[in-house]
């Protein structure tokens, strides 16, 4: 044990000797156009085209740069696709910064594993059903449609200090149906099931608008944006959704808290990083298909859907834990290996062994659940936990490419290993 804490201590000695050439401090506009190459468990290899576009101005606050745009187009192997473009300014609100986002999603094949976690079974009998092992037929039972267009603006403006007020407005439209692709027609699935059972009502099968205002409080005293090294980060925001657009009685108002923290364990070589959030609902009806909303004003992942998937707990079947209020907890350990320069540009190679659970705290429809034949397995309170690890590529400080593998504890969560590739860290 004496070997291997020699070992780990000569190493992060070592990144940290590396780490004293002095970085090349960036001004003015730096373009960082890539080619994007993923891949996701649940969707399948990712090809398209995006860029990063930052300004630095005149370099005094380097690695932190004054705004950040990106655009994302790209398309899944799976049948997904993504129109995307986001920003963030800090020079627009003196003493604030802007956000917004819009974002199309196109998904003819999302997955639906039911509500309330282990109270909807994952039988993977049902998802690959020992009749079809010998053919070339493919099953679709636990998979529906869904296209997500996202619009989303959020300013923050400080108060005293690190403490600032926040407020945001968002839309989504979506629309959701039955998986409609020709290798599956003809079978039967859960959302079919949810459907002719009234666990999905008829006037949200077909999806619906949601609107949302946003308020409240943001702490941040992060030292970077996109890869800190120690400081806190602190959202609490109450969220109301009138629903004045379908008429269909969804009017709801939610509560997020979600609280980053990054401890340095040494230097700058080692961070011990970790997010806890609590999202819940404190009145009204949410339609199923925004159950899976993180309603944070200012999101850093692609993706602002929990329980499961790449931007909540990893590993996790994607939209596999649905409920009206939960908790998540991310917890890693940040060890930046190494550092290099090219193109001009400042590089570090990074790794983040992880561990994630999530838990419901309000059950979404559960009576109904119960009552409906074939479709409540019991254990809604039960906790979902992974585990895994990361490898970082990160440029100034500020774009990250990464890669993430990791397991479910359960099988019913999940089958074999979730793998992501994709941009930035989690939190």
């Amino acid at each position: 044990m004496k070997k291997i804490s020699f070992l780990f201590t000569a190493l992060l000695l070592s990144s940290s000797l590396m780490a004293q050439k002095d970085e090349i401090i960036k001004t003015g506009w730096n373009f960082g156009p890539l080619p994007v190459v993923g891949f996701d468990s649940d969707l399948g290899f990712q090809y398209g085209l995006c860029c990063d576009i930052f300004n630095y101005g005149d370099g005094t606050n380097y690695p932190q740069y004054n705004y950040k745009i990106n655009v994302e187009a790209s398309t899944y192997t799976k049948g997904s696709s993504i129109l995307r473009t986001y920003g963030d300014f800090k020079n627009v609100i003196p003493d604030g910064k802007l956000f917004f986002d819009v974002t199309y999603f196109n998904a003819p094949k999302f997955g639906f594993y039911g509500y309330n976690g282990f109270a909807s079974k994952y039988d993977p009998e049902l998802i690959f059903p020992a009749a079809l092992a010998q053919t070339d037929a493919k099953t679709g039972y636990n998979f529906m449609s869904r296209n997500q267009f996202r619009a989303l603006a959020s300013v923050r403006k400080a108060i005293a200090g690190n403490l600032s007020w926040a407020a945001g407005l968002a839309f989504y439209h979506i629309t959701t149906g039955r998986l409609n692709l020709k290798d599956y027609e003809g079978q039967m699935t859960l959302y079919d099931a949810y459907v002719s059972q009234g666990l999905i009502h008829e006037n949200e099968k077909n999806g619906g608008n949601v609107t949302q205002l946003r308020a409240g409080l943001v702490y941040d005293s992060r030292n970077h944006d996109s890869d800190p090294t120690k400081g806190e980060n602190i959202e609490l925001s109450l969220v109301y959704a009138p629903d004045f657009i379908d008429g269909n009685g969804y009017d709801n108002l939610g509560l997020h808290l979600s609280l980053c923290q990054y401890l340095p364990v040494f230097t700058d070589r080692l961070t011990f990083a970790y997010r806890a959030l609590i999202q819940t609902k404190l009145w009204g009806e949410i339609p199923y298909y925004f159950t899976n909303n993180i309603n944070s004003m200012f999101f850093r992942k692609l993706y602002t859907e929990a329980i499961g998937g790449n931007a909540s707990v990893r590993g996790v079947n994607r939209n596999g834990v649905l409920g009206d209020g939960f908790f998540m907890l991310n917890a890693e350990l940040r060890w930046r290996i190494y550092d290099f320069k090219f193109i001009n540009q400042n590089w570090q190679i990074a790794t983040n062994p992880f561990f994630d659970m999530g838990k419901i705290l309000q059950p979404y429809r559960l009576e109904e659940q119960k009552a409906a034949l074939g479709l409540y397995e019991g254990n809604e309170t039960k906790s979902h936990f992974t585990a895994g690890l990361g490898i970082k590529l990160v440029m100034n400080h500020n774009m990250i490419i990464s890669f993430e593998g990791g397991k479910p504890f359960d099988k019913n969560d999940g089958t074999g290993l979730w793998t992501n590739i994709g941009f930035n860290y989690l939190f």
